[in-house]
Parts: C-alpha cells; sequence; structure tokens
C-alpha cells in the first residue's frame, strides 16, 4: 500500500498557501505559490506517483477551478465544508499558512466533511437560478426606492389597496412631475425597475425551456407531482441537490436542508431549540413556501392534477400520502403552536417526502 501525502490548500484570488504533510512526519512543508494553472501543476509535477497524493482546500469564492484541474492530473482533491471544520478555541493565530498546514493534518486525520462538487453543467443550472433569485431581489429594492419616492411627492395610487400590479404600472408610468430633475428622478427609477423586471421574465423562460430537457426532465417532472412544487420550486432542489441519493436516509437529507432541530445536551439536562438553518437555504426556501400549501384540505385538482398526469401510480400515491399527512401535521400543529411552527414542522416532513420519491424509497 502507498504511503499517502497529504496536501493542504488554503486558495485565495492570487495566492496558494501550501502545506505538505507526508505519511512519515508531522511536520508540514510550508510554502505559497500563484494561483495559477501553470504553478499548480508545478507543485504537483514534484511527486511522480499521483496516487499517493490527496489534496484538500476549502470551499469559497474561488469555486471548483482548481478541484478540476487538479482531478485533471489524476490527482484525488476534496473540496472540504468551512463550517464543518473542527477549531481549536485557544487558538488566536490566523493566516494563510496556518490554514493550510490545519487542512493537510486534519485531512490525514479523517476529520473534515467534503462537498460534493457539482459538473460543469450542473454549476451551470444552479447558477442561473441563484441569478434570478439576486434580480428578483434587485427588483424588489427597485420597487421599494420607487414607492418611497412616490410617498415623498404625495403620489397616490387612488385604488382601495396600493399592492403592485399591471393597472399599477400603467397609472405610475402616467405620472409627471413639475420639477425636470424630479421627473429625470423618477424616469431613471422606473428604467431600474423595469430592467430587472425584464430580465427576470428572460430567466423565467429560460428555465421553463431547461425543465423540459434533460438532464433535468424527469427529476423536475416528479419533484413537481407534490402540491405546492411547480417548475421554478422544482428546478431550484433538483440544481441544488444534484445527486439524491448522496444522502442515505431521509434525516440526512433534512439535515443537508437546515431543517432538524438544534440541541443542547449535557449530562442530564437536554434542551431542543429552533432549526439549525445550517444547510442548504434555497432549498430551504422553496420548501418553506410549498410548505404552506399543506395548510388546505387534501385534493387533487387545477394545476396539480395536470401535473401528475403522466407520472406513474406509485408517484401520484405517494403525493397523496403527502398531502394527507402534511394536512393533518400543520392542522395538529397549528392548534397547538401557531401557524409558523407549524409550517417549520412541515416543510421538515416535505423534505423527506422528497428525498423518498427522488431516490425510489416510497414505502407508505
Amino acid at each position: 500500500m502507498h504511503e499517502l501525502t497529504h496536501i493542504g490548500l488554503d486558495v485565495h484570488k492570487d495566492t496558494i498557501a501550501v502545506a505538505v504533510l507526508r505519511s512519515s512526519t508531522t511536520t508540514c512543508d510550508e510554502r505559497v505559490i500563484p494561483n495559477t494553472p501553470e504553478a499548480v501543476r508545478k507543485l504537483l509535477a514534484r511527486y511522480p506517483d499521483p496516487s499517493a497524493l490527496r489534496t484538500c482546500y476549502e470551499a469559497g469564492p474561488t469555486g471548483y477551478d482548481t478541484h478540476r484541474l487538479v482531478t485533471s492530473l489524476g490527482i484525488a482533491c476534496d473540496v472540504i465544508a468551512p463550517s464543518l471544520i473542527p477549531k481549536r478555541s485557544g487558538v488566536r493565530v490566523k493566516t494563510d499558512r496556518a490554514d493550510a498546514r490545519n487542512l493537510a493534518r486534519l485531512h490525514r486525520a479523517g476529520e473534515l466533511v467534503a462537498v460534493r462538487v457539482p459538473t460543469p453543467a450542473e454549476e451551470a443550472v444552479r447558477d442561473l437560478v441563484r441569478a434570478r433569485e439576486e434580480i428578483k431581489a434587485d427588483r424588489r429594492i427597485a420597487r421599494q426606492r420607487i414607492r418611497s419616492f412616490l410617498l415623498r411627492y404625495g403620489k397616490r395610487y387612488p385604488k382601495p389597496t396600493d399592492r403592485w400590479s399591471f393597472r399599477f404600472e400603467v397609472w405610475m408610468r402616467a405620472l409627471r412631475f413639475e420639477e425636470p430633475l424630479s421627473q429625470a428622478t423618477f424616469e431613471h427609477l422606473l428604467g431600474a425597475y423595469f430592467v430587472r423586471d425584464s430580465q427576470l421574465a428572460a430567466i423565467d423562460r429560460q428555465i421553463e425551456e431547461l425543465a423540459l430537457l434533460d438532464p433535468l426532465a424527469e427529476p423536475v417532472a416528479r419533484l413537481r407531482a407534490f402540491r405546492g412544487i411547480d417548475t421554478l420550486s422544482a428546478v431550484t432542489i433538483a440544481s441544488e441537490t444534484c445527486d439524491f441519493r448522496r444522502f442515505g436516509t431521509a434525516a440526512s437529507y433534512m439535515a443537508f436542508t437546515g431543517l432538524v432541530p438544534s440541541e443542547h445536551s449535557s449530562g442530564a439536562s437536554t434542551r431542543h431549540g429552533g432549526i439549525t438553518k445550517t444547510g442548504n437555504q434555497h432549498i430551504r426556501r422553496v420548501l418553506v413556501e410549498a410548505a404552506w400549501a399543506y395548510r388546505y384540505a387534501p385534493a387533487v385538482r387545477g394545476q396539480l392534477k395536470k401535473r401528475l398526469e403522466g407520472q406513474p401510480p406509485e408517484v401520484a400515491a405517494y403525493s397523496w400520502a403527502a398531502q394527507c399527512r402534511l394536512s393533518g401535521t400543520y392542522r395538529k400543529l397549528a392548534a397547538k403552536k401557531g401557524a409558523n411552527k407549524a409550517v417549520v414542522a412541515v416543510t421538515r416532513e416535505l423534505s423527506g417526502f422528497v428525498w423518498g420519491a427522488m431516490t425510489g424509497n416510497m414505502g407508505t
């Protein structure tokens, strides 16, 4: 069996701190190299046997380029979840070299948790969905600025409700201000809003098209069988999870979404708190939105009925079982603990049903 050499990489925009920990030592060889493909290849070329190398670095803003470069050289590389790296409370010195050294040592000890690296195609879909979320947030901010501007100038929508709508936009476009600079400011605010609105519409159309193509078509169709989950939510769940089978149990998928209760136990004392929120926030958000649909009595009609057409009978039965259970969970908990806590509990169970449907574990 080969003696393994572990290499910790602290990757930054311009530099990479490197710590090399050989099998027979406890001291690392350290250096700093430029963050370029040539420098990384030169570093790893020092070791003639790629199968004896194990490299790792923290997931971060530099993405997965380093992983793809290293693995293309036939060398194993793990991308580490930063939030799960063990930390010593007494250490008050943090440097790039120290971080690389810590990665190498913990990696050799087996104390690090690696994230799943998406393929370039999976990453592209995920980035598109996340860009949509950011553009939607920008549009919301643009709306708030317009409302604030109109409020300062005493412009009030004449209808009983001032919710944003097509009629509100028509009324808003017809507004005129006496001061030329005020009119110019208003037009700039309108322009910022309509740019974001058109971008959002374009991305929505693109996501709808992607949902009909492989490899998203089958998982999206199956996810849409659940009440409250339509195309956008299904694409978000599928693109953020990528491979559902990497989670061995429904509980592990619930933990990935951050929907399990936090716990602080010591001795005979056991305390449970709110959900951890340490998992994937994008999946958690769309599942919470979907969970509100289960406050109503179970039913299959309208869009849900259309979405179930063409699905295997076991999927339709599983969707119905989810409705019955989750609707009952909501009614029972809402009466005792309120709607918000009930929806969180329903969301956690819904994530388990989603895992079951996507892995074929649909025992009801």
